[in-house]
């Protein structure tokens, strides 16, 4: 008796041509051992043609899938059966045009993404670091770079002297450029429109009533910086209402959601997320519950036990993700989920659950119960934004009177450049005024 099969371990009653496919597998994972002549339980029960095998076997590895492996004739109690040895090759190894790999105890056929996952890996190169032709430095972002240079700053990850370069040579710095020409991930991080090279490289936003009923919904495009940046600030002006409470005279706003678990979430999906698949990052947000889902491709033998363990940092855009540790989006430990974690606990809200399919996860967030979320697209809000700019904006800094003027403009659907525009023009004429400093004061409405 043996062992059951496992990772690295087969058992075929004899032989059969397709079993190829399997020495495939192994050689394109962490290599393994087939046995043929034993039942599934590992019980040898022999082959009769145990020498033919001996000579036949490494043969047609040879010819039609291109490595060599280890043929051995073993006996147990006078029984013959065959051991195939398969080491892990370093290249990619396919029958007949098909690319096989083997995974926990089975055998799965490579397609799509996940085969363009595999090819890049095992030549060295990750998606996200692919070299783009017919682009350069010039051609990004400045508040791209802005965006980052603030926030790297800001956390402490980039000091004054590391970033005082200029944009190509800050590239450089990062490892964003290779041979002279850009990464796929520069371009995803600090250009304003990377939808140019990668189609599907935005984040969706939709509030959902009952069932599949959308009430309202928000794209967010430009760079990934751009995205970060904007992302958080927005569901939670928008699409989340706080309850108020005061602390003798302090006024206090929960939100049902803490804002670390749901920021790490979605810079998690930012980062890890399988932009090969051309499908946005969505985020649905329900009266009860809010859904972050993006498409990836796990480890090999990950699972969602494996996520909710403490676990090795293992970025699937290592590019991207290093973007993110120096501007401070992120830490490099692996740690993301556990804060999440602690931060849901803090707040008083459910572990957050995981849900992996075949090519995407998917957590959900439960909601405080007695917070609510609007049944209409207004943010924070009691009223709906439908009468003109200037209405709009004051029925805004009624509801919140310590409201930013980038914040204005978010929900407003707005430039930042104009809503200034407007405010001033509407303080000027005396409707509205600015009472106390930038980060204390607020807007009366005169």
């Amino acid at each position: 008796m043996f062992m059951k099969e496992s990772q690295n371990t087969e058992w075929k009653e004899s032989w059969r041509d397709e079993y190829l496919k399997w020495v495939c597998g192994f050689a394109n994972a962490q290599g393994g051992r087939i046995y043929i002549g034993t039942k599934d339980d590992g019980t040898v029960i022999g082959v009769l043609d145990s020498k033919k095998l001996l000579e036949d076997i490494p043969n047609k590895v040879r010819d039609i899938l291109g490595i060599i492996v280890e043929v051995n004739l073993l006996t147990q109690d006078g029984k013959d059966y065959i051991e195939i040895c398969v080491n892990p090759s370093s290249y990619p190894v396919n029958f007949k045009g098909e690319y096989h790999y083997r995974s926990g105890s089975t055998k799965q056929l490579l397609r799509g993404a996940a085969l363009t996952e595999f090819l890049l890996s095992k030549t060295g190169y990750k998606w996200d670091a692919v070299p783009v032709d017919g682009i350069t430095a010039e051609d990004l972002d400045k508040e791209s770079f802005d965006i980052f240079r603030r926030e790297a700053l800001h956390s402490g990850r980039m000091t004054e002297d590391d970033l005082d370069m200029n944009n190509e040579q800050l590239l450089d710095s990062l490892g964003l450029i290779e041979n002279g020409k850009l990464k796929r991930a520069a371009i995803l991080l600090f250009h304003r429109n990377p939808e140019k090279w990668v189609t599907g490289a935005y984040i969706k936003i939709g509030y959902f009533g009952e069932g599949s009923d959308l009430r309202y919904q928000d794209e967010i495009h430009g760079s990934l910086f751009m995205q970060a940046d904007r992302v958080i600030e927005l569901i939670y002006l928008k699409y989340m209402k706080a309850v108020i409470s005061y602390d003798n005279v302090t006024r206090v706003e929960t939100y049902p959601l803490p804002k670390a678990a749901v920021r790490e979430a979605v810079y998690n999906a930012i980062i890890h997320s399988n932009y090969a698949a051309l499908i946005p990052i969505q985020i649905r947000i329900h009266e009860d519950a809010v859904y972050i889902s993006n498409d990836c491709i796990f480890p090999v033998g990950w699972t969602v036990e494996t996520l909710m363990e403490r676990h090795r940092s293992v970025p699937y855009n290592p590019n991207i993700a290093n973007g993110f540790f120096r501007a401070g989006y992120v830490e490099t430990w692996g740690r993301g989920i556990e804060k999440i974690c602690e931060a849901c606990k803090i707040h008083g809200v459910p572990m957050p659950e995981y849900t992996l399919h075949l090519e995407d996860i998917m957590v959900k967030f439960t909601l405080l119960k007695q917070s609510i979320v609007p049944n209409q697209p207004v943010g924070t809000l009691n009223g709906t934004l439908n009468g003109t700019l200037e209405e709009n904006i004051l029925l805004v800094i009624g509801e919140r009177p310590n409201i930013t003027q980038s914040q204005i403009a978010l929900i407003v659907e707005c430039s930042e450049r104009k809503v200034k525009r407007i405010m001033k023009d509407m303080i000027e004429k005396g409707i509205i005024e600015r009472v106390g400093g930038r980060k204390m004061g607020k807007w009366i409405k005169k």
